[in-house]
């Protein structure tokens, strides 16, 4: 896929709609689109049997029932989990999601997906392999746009789904990773939005690729980066910001 064909929203759900509900679960996906969202992000890793799944952190307690390395549990114990619980008693018994149940319901509804590869330390590589190789397989019509912290996995997605889209995720923009994203086929940087600007964004449409940013949940900061021409928005703000709008009048005050 080039960066001149472009088919995922401007507005982006993070982790679903992961403030108002728990995050990366089937629930926060479907409160997002309540909210008339197209488009969610989402942590993907790998369980200890090669099950991809959805979870953020390396660990368990924060958002779910279990304790200790996700990746160290195979998918049968991490299946069994209350991944809603923490949230509200409203949401008890929430499962964690794995990639399958997503994606049925991404494709099922014609959704978007920027499924970041969020390795367990140590696995980064193969998680990207694996991940790229599942999504090639089993995913039809438009493809999720793998994106990661990690150049070691988007270099995995790549071995095993070179056509699939990539991107480059930075929380700061350390020496050459223009350079890297470069060399790893990426067709977009995603960038913590405080790192954002107008000479960057020139820099990433320069090189021909889409300039995106995390998480923006502050409706003045949005128009900001509206104005400055930004190709993407990842937002936990679901229920302020509407996810139709291009412009600045789309963002409640």
């Amino acid at each position: 896929m080039k960066a001149a064909h472009w088919p995922y929203p401007l507005w982006i759900a993070h982790r679903g709609a992961g403030k108002l509900a728990p995050e990366n679960t089937l629930a926060a996906f479907r409160l997002g689109a309540a909210h008339g969202y197209h488009a969610f992000e989402c942590d993907v890793k790998l369980s200890a049997d090669g099950v991809p799944f959805l979870l953020h952190d390396d660990t368990l307690e924060r958002t779910t029932t279990g304790t200790g390395r996700a990746g160290d549990k195979p998918w049968s114990e991490l299946s069994r989990l209350d991944a809603g619980r923490w949230h509200g008693r409203g949401y008890a018994g929430e499962p964690i999601a794995s990639l399958e149940a997503i994606a049925d319901y991404c494709l099922a509804n014609d959704f978007r997906l920027d499924l970041e590869i969020k390795p367990t330390p140590g696995l980064e590589h193969e998680t990207g392999r694996a991940v790229g190789d599942w999504v090639r397989k089993r995913w039809h019509g438009t493809p999720p746009l793998l994106s990661s912290f990690r150049p070691e996995s988007l270099a995995g997605a790549r071995e095993s789904a070179p056509e699939l889209p990539r991107a480059l995720l930075l929380d700061t923009l350390w020496p050459d990773c223009m350079a890297v994203a470069e060399a790893l086929g990426c067709v977009a940087v995603i960038t913590n939005h405080q790192l954002m600007d107008a000479a960057l964004i020139a820099q990433i449409h320069g090189a021909g690729r889409r300039a995106l940013v995390y998480t923006v949940n502050d409706p003045e900061r949005a128009r900001a980066l509206l104005t400055l021409g930004i190709d993407g928005i990842v937002t936990d703000a679901v229920d302020r910001f509407s996810p139709h709008s291009r412009g600045r009048e789309g963002i409640n005050p």
